[in-house]
């Protein structure tokens, strides 16, 4: 098994897809495509994209990924212009299965139950990629974006799927202002569409997830009101004047979504020492008029959650990168294995250019598997999904590192 990447940035779509195709094989040196993986910036025409890619790997290898707010290569990293990135792969010995449905803003959970009922299970599957719409409705002037709920859409997969399979991916989004997405689903280009690519045969893979948000004052909070994705009141309190206060004014309330302020869920220990790989946290996306309510990225919190305010710590995403992705690889290496290609989905909140970070974290993760000669291709998101203690969950605000790699016998 093999991979090439390939990177381009130019406003012609149809020559884009068919560059950085040309480029991946090249530096792959791939001679039959079995796979692709693509992600295109949201202002490129993703159709003439598709295609080009479609003009140099032919017809029979799957085209699976979507839009992005910018591309990360072992080269390359940016999210201005229209960038574009394409993994290919190479085996004989990998087994795929890939398959998409519609109409996800109508039911998330359907459309999981859909996707898994879709994917035959003749594949003893090790690893589940799925990308799907995040965007359910684009923000208006006085409106925040509605986005579509990885919690269903996993929920629902997981009840009909056969098998306990851990889930890696990520909800698209292809600008910083939520405009509708796409996504190539296999054969062709979709619109609010999820679609799977089950993994197995002769891969293994590794994971971690980048963090870089701490607890605001260490306090607890409950919320008292929630409906959906919109909470109204915390500790009985409306939570957007809770939030006026911690800012001393109302200037954050023009954000969308808010930079450095999220919502943190801790799944650890409550009263244990703090540790950033038990925490889920929640975007908040903005407010409702007259500050009536926040919205945050998903709508799985209840009444009765208790909550911390996190602060977006840039010294710790960094932090977290370097150290994670060092860690990620030195147990590639001693379980025996041949990394052949790392996967980074990364929340383009974590760009420097939005968490006024001094450099990109995502450049931390290049070194590294630079330093290592791992192939790589990385795109900035809206939702990651990876499991977080034994369960596939969406995150906010984080990176999710995947190394795929030969199995043992070959990595020797």
């Amino acid at each position: 098994m093999k991979a090439g990447v390939g990177y381009c940035n130019s406003s012609d779509a149809l020559f884009s897809g068919r560059q950085v195709a040309e480029n991946a094989i090249k530096n792959g040196g791939i001679e039959k495509p079995c796979l692709v993986l693509a992600f295109c910036s949201g202002l490129l025409d993703h159709n003439a994209f598709y295609e080009g890619i479609r003009s140099i790997v032919g017809h029979e290898p799957p085209i699976v990924g979507g839009s992005a707010v910018g591309i990360i290569t072992n080269q390359h990293l940016s999210y201005n212009g229209y960038p574009v990135g394409v993994a290919i792969l190479q085996s004989d010995r990998l087994k795929y299965e890939v398959a998409s449905v519609d109409n996800l803003d109508k039911d998330e959970r359907v459309a999981g139950r859909r996707l898994a009922e879709k994917l035959s299970n003749d594949i003893i599957g090790k690893l589940l990629l799925v990308f799907y719409d995040s965007v359910k409705m684009s923000p208006t002037e006085s409106t925040p974006p509605i986005m579509n709920a990885s919690p269903l859409l996993i929920e629902g997969f997981e009840e009909a799927f056969a098998s306990s399979i851990p889930i890696i991916g990520a909800g698209v989004v292809g600008d910083f202002g939520f405009s509708p997405t796409k996504q190539f689903c296999g054969s062709y280009v979709g619109s609010q569409t999820v679609v799977g690519t089950l993994l197995g045969g002769d891969i293994e893979m590794d994971y971690t997830i980048m963090h870089g948000c701490t607890p605001k004052d260490g306090i607890y909070h409950t919320i008292s009101r929630i409906e959906g994705p919109i909470i109204y009141e915390v500790d009985g309190k409306p939570v957007a004047s809770i939030i006026d206060d911690m800012y001393g004014n109302q200037d954050w309330q023009q954000q969308k979504p808010v930079r450095r302020l999220t919502i943190g869920v801790n799944l650890g220990d409550k009263f244990g020492a703090y540790n950033e790989s038990e925490y889920v946290n929640r975007l908040i996306t903005g407010v409702l008029p007259q500050g009536r309510g926040i919205v945050i990225f998903e709508p799985d919190l209840v009444n009765g959650t208790e909550i911390q305010f996190m602060l977006r710590d840039s010294d710790k995403i960094i932090e977290s990168a370097r150290k994670n992705s060092i860690e990620l690889v030195k147990a590639v290496g001693i379980a025996g294995r041949k990394p052949v290609l790392g996967l980074y989905i990364d929340c383009a909140g974590r760009t420097a250019s939005f968490s006024d970070t001094r450099t990109e974290e995502a450049s931390e993760v290049c070194h590294v598997l630079n330093h290592h000669s791992i192939p790589m291709l990385g795109f900035y998101s809206g939702v990651e999904i990876a499991p977080v203690l034994g369960k596939s969950r969406g995150l906010d605000w984080t990176g999710v590192l995947l190394i795929l790699s030969r199995g043992q016998k070959d990595g020797r």
